[in-house]
C-alpha cells in the first residue's frame, strides 16, 4: 500500500508522494528504507522514515437525524422533544469542531445532549395558533471551525396536529332574511353557514334548529334544516297579512372531541305580495253585490258631492295603493270621479232633458305588479227638490230613531249599574248590623206603646254607656251631658272579638216614659 502512496528515488533517496494522502484514512506513515553502496563487498544499512500527515479542513460536517416526530400537537407543552440529531466531522482539531443552529422563524430550539455531538430539538413556544401556521420547515445548520469553514444544511418538516379549540363561527349574528309570502311548502327559503378554524373532523359542522325556547316552538315546528349544509325549508306557506316577522335560532356543532357549538339568531321578514284584491266597503248591499243607489235633487249645481266609494286593500305599500276609475257611465258630461279619493261629483247642472236615472260602474284597482281590481255600481236617481227633502227627512228620522235606541240602551245600562251599587251598600249595612252584641235585656210593659221605636242615640259618660230612645226623635236630635230623660243605661259588655257598641234597636225594644231612667245590672264577662 505504501508503494501506491510514496515513491523513492534509488539514486538520490528522495521520497515523493505519488498517491492520495487522506488524513482521515491515515495520519502517520512508517517507511523502512534500505541503502546499499557499490563497493566490494557492498555495505548496506536500514533506517525508518516516519511521515505524519497534517489535517486539512476538507470534510463538511454531517447531520444525522436519529429520531423525528413529524407531527406535533398544537397543545404540546414547552420543552417537548421533537427530534434527536447527531453531528459529526471527520476532520480533527478546530477543523472537526462543529457549531449548530436553527432557523430563527420557528418555535423550536436546539439543545446539546449529554452525549458528544448529540443534540435535541425541543419546543420553545406554544403552538396554539395552528389555524395561522400549520407546518414548519426547520432548517439545521452545522458549521465547523476550520479555515475556510465548511457548513452542512438539513431541513426537517414538522406538521402541527389540530386540537378542537375553536368554536364554529357565523359571519353575522343576528342574520336577517327577507321572504316573499305565499312560498311553496317544502321548498328551501334560506340558508345559514358557519365556519370553523380547526381541521378535518374538528371543522366538520352539523346544523340544527334550536327548539328549547317556548316562544319559538310554534314557528320552528314548521321549519326543517338540512344538517349538512344548513339549507332551511318551510313546511307551510306564510301569509304577510297574518305574520310579518318571526325569529328562531340555528345551532352549529363541530365533530371534535369534545364537540363545540355556537348559535345564531335568524330574523325572517315576510315581504308582501299582491295577493289581495281591493274590497269595496261602499256601496255594498245586503246580498253582497257592490251596488248602491243615491238620490240627489235635480237642481244641484256643478261640484255637488253625489257619494264616495270607499274601499280598502289588505296589502301594503304599492300593493295596497288604490286608484278609482269610471268604467261605465251613461253620460260622461254629468259625473266625475276623483281617482285618489273615490268621490263622485257632478260636472254640471242637470237639465230637463237629462235622464232621471244614471248608472255608474266604478273600478277600484291596486298598484301591484299584477294589478287586482274590484268593481262597484252606483245608481244615481234625480228627484225633484221636494222629494229629495222628504227622503232626507226619512233618513234623518231613521238616524234619530237609531240615536234614541242607543240612548235607551245606555240608560238601561246606567240604571242596572246603580241598582247593583245600592244593593251592595244595603247588603254591607245588613252584614254590619247583624254583628250586634249578644246582650240580655228585660222589657217593661207600657200601655201606651204602639210597638214602634223611631230612633235611638247612644253616648258614653265615664265608665257607663247610655242609650236615649224616643218615639218621635228626629235623626238630628242631640243629648246634653247629664240628661236622664228617656235614657237607658247599658252594661259595658264587650265581646271577645272587640265588637263596637250596640248601635241598632230591633223590634220589641223597651219604650221609656218621659222622665224615667233605668240602669241595667252589669253582667260583663
Amino acid at each position: 500500500m505504501l508503494y501506491e502512496v510514496f515513491s523513492l528515488n534509488t539514486i538520490t533517496g528522495e521520497i515523493r508522494i505519488k498517491g492520495e494522502i487522506d488524513f482521515e484514512k491515515a495520519d502517520v506513515y512508517k517507511l523502512d528504507v534500505h541503502a546499499t553502496d557499490k563497493g566490494q563487498p557492498p555495505m548496506s544499512t536500514d533506517c525508518r522514515v516516519i511521515i505524519k500527515v497534517l489535517d486539512k479542513n476538507d470534510n463538511k460536517p454531517k447531520i444525522e437525524v436519529t429520531s423525528l416526530s413529524k407531527t406535533v400537537s398544537e397543545s404540546s407543552k414547552l420543552g417537548t422533544v421533537v427530534s434527536l440529531i447527531s453531528i459529526t466531522d471527520q476532520d480533527a482539531g478546530l477543523n472537526g469542531k462543529v457549531i449548530c443552529s436553527l432557523s430563527d422563524d420557528v418555535p423550536f430550539d436546539l439543545k446539546p445532549s449529554f452525549q458528544d455531538n448529540m443534540y435535541s430539538i425541543v419546543l420553545k413556544q406554544h403552538l396554539d395558533h395552528r389555524e395561522l401556521v400549520s407546518h414548519y420547515d426547520v432548517k439545521i445548520t452545522a458549521t465547523d471551525c476550520g479555515q475556510p469553514p465548511l457548513s452542512t444544511f438539513k431541513t426537517l418538516s414538522i406538521d402541527v396536529a389540530d386540537v378542537n379549540d375553536n368554536r364554529p363561527q357565523f359571519l353575522h349574528n343576528p342574520m336577517e332574511f327577507y321572504l316573499v309570502e305565499n312560498n311553496v311548502p317544502g321548498n328551501s327559503i334560506l340558508s345559514v353557514s358557519a365556519s370553523d378554524k380547526d381541521f378535518n373532523e374538528n371543522a366538520a359542522l352539523t346544523y340544527h334548529i334550536g327548539r328549547e325556547e317556548q316562544t319559538n316552538q310554534k314557528m320552528t315546528a314548521f321549519l326543517n334544516i338540512n344538517s349538512d349544509n344548513g339549507q332551511i325549508s318551510a313546511l307551510k306557506s306564510f301569509d304577510f297579512e297574518t305574520l310579518k316577522t318571526f325569529q328562531f335560532k340555528v345551532v352549529a356543532t363541530d365533530s371534535g372531541t369534545p364537540p363545540l357549538s355556537s348559535n345564531v339568531t335568524v330574523n325572517v321578514f315576510i315581504l308582501d305580495q299582491n295577493d289581495n284584491a281591493p274590497v269595496i266597503m261602499y256601496p255594498l248591499s245586503s246580498n253582497g253585490s257592490a251596488e248602491g243607489v243615491e238620490e240627489i235633487p235635480r237642481n244641484v249645481n256643478a261640484g255637488h258631492l253625489v257619494t264616495k266609494v270607499r274601499a280598502y286593500d289588505a296589502d301594503i305599500g304599492y300593493n295596497g295603493w288604490l286608484l278609482f276609475s269610471l268604467q261605465e257611465v251613461t253620460d260622461h258630461s254629468l259625473f266625475g270621479l276623483d281617482r285618489y279619493t273615490g268621490q263622485i261629483r257632478t260636472l254640471r247642472s242637470f237639465t230637463e232633458t237629462d235622464e232621471a236615472e244614471h248608472k255608474l260602474v266604478i273600478m277600484v284597482k291596486d298598484n301591484g305588479n299584477v294589478s287586482l281590481s274590484a268593481t262597484a255600481t252606483v245608481i244615481v236617481k234625480l228627484v225633484e227638490p221636494k222629494e229629495a227633502f222628504a227622503a232626507s227627512d226619512v233618513k234623518s228620522a231613521t238616524k234619530v230613531v237609531e240615536e234614541d235606541n242607543v240612548t235607551f240602551y245606555l240608560m238601561i245600562t246606567l240604571g242596572a249599574v246603580s241598582v247593583l251599587f245600592l244593593v251592595s251598600i244595603i247588603v254591607l249595612i245588613a252584614m254590619q248590623c247583624s254583628k250586634s252584641t249578644d246582650y240580655t235585656t228585660k222589657y217593661l210593659q207600657e200601655t201606651n206603646y204602639d210597638g214602634t221605636l223611631c230612633h235611638s242615640i247612644q253616648y258614653r259618660s265615664g265608665d257607663k254607656r247610655y242609650m236615649l230612645v224616643g218615639p218621635r226623635m228626629s235623626i238630628g236630635s242631640t243629648i246634653m251631658p247629664g240628661s236622664h230623660a228617656n235614657t237607658l243605661v247599658l252594661p259595658d259588655r264587650r265581646r271577645t272579638s272587640e265588637e263596637g257598641l250596640l248601635c241598632c234597636v230591633g223590634i220589641g225594644v223597651l219604650p221609656l216614659q218621659e222622665g224615667s231612667s233605668f240602669e241595667m245590672p252589669h253582667t260583663g264577662e
